[in-house]
This record gives C-alpha cells, sequence and structure tokens, in this order.
C-alpha cells in the first residue's frame, strides 16, 4: 500500500469518508485530497458549506502532519485552524497543503482550496502539534 492508500483507508467509518474527502496526490512538503460539494456538504443555496471546507483543510493539514512524522512513536493535533472564504464552491474541490514549518513539536501549515476551474475558493492555515505516542 501506497501513502494515499494508507491514508485513505485510515478516514474509513469517519466524518472524512461521510463528506466524500478522498487523498489523491502527496510528495515533499505537500499533500493533496478532493472533496465533492452535494448535500452532505452545501448549504441550503446548494454551494460548497464553509465548516465543509474548513473540515476538508482540516483533514488535508492533519494529513500532511501525519506524514511528516515517526507514526510508531508520534502522531499530530490540531491547535489552530484558521480559514478565508474566497468564493463560493461547487462541483469537486481539491486542497492542497503544504509546510510553512514543520519542527520538532509543531508544524505550520497552508492549505488552498481550488474549484475544478483552478479557482483559489479558500485559503487556511493550520497549526498541528506533535505528541508521543502511548505505549
Amino acid at each position: 500500500m501506497n501513502e494515499i492508500d494508507i491514508m485513505n483507508e485510515r478516514c474509513k467509518g469517519t466524518m472524512m469518508e461521510f463528506l466524500g474527502i478522498r487523498f489523491t496526490n502527496c510528495g515533499d512538503g505537500f499533500l493533496e485530497a478532493t472533496m465533492p460539494i452535494n448535500e452532505r456538504s452545501c448549504t441550503p443555496a446548494k454551494i460548497g458549506h464553509g465548516g465543509a471546507l474548513m473540515a476538508l483543510a482540516e483533514t488535508v493539514g492533519s494529513g500532511l502532519s501525519f506524514l511528516n512524522v515517526d507514526t510508531t512513536k508520534q502522531d499530530v493535533r490540531g491547535l489552530e485552524i484558521k480559514g478565508n472564504h474566497l468564493k463560493a464552491a461547487t462541483g469537486v474541490v481539491t486542497a492542497r497543503a503544504t509546510l510553512l514549518h514543520k519542527g520538532r513539536t509543531t508544524h505550520v501549515c497552508e492549505i488552498k482550496i481550488r474549484n475544478e476551474n483552478g479557482e483559489l475558493v479558500n485559503v487556511s492555515q493550520m497549526t498541528n502539534i506533535v505528541v508521543d505516542v502511548r505505549g
């Protein structure tokens, strides 16, 4: 199993699966995921719900930190996330998280969410804490 398959497998039975979030690509310092804007992730106006977009941002930001720790010894937890909604989201959106800071105890990620036309619909920043796994 590759990293993307492992990440998607970990999401089974969670909010991420409910919202249709799927990890699609990763590389040196980045992670991408998609989410459909549908009846599970939209407002009554049929546009992306801000909370669902922030859930996508947090998912990809946390996932990126997770890929950058020794998971036999460490895990990550979100400390803070903030975001700006720039445009109504429809169709399938893609989030890309990039590491801005990879410290020993904290990671800071920038997350950009784009629509199918490549237009920026949300930009967020997330701080994660690296914690030791308890035995």
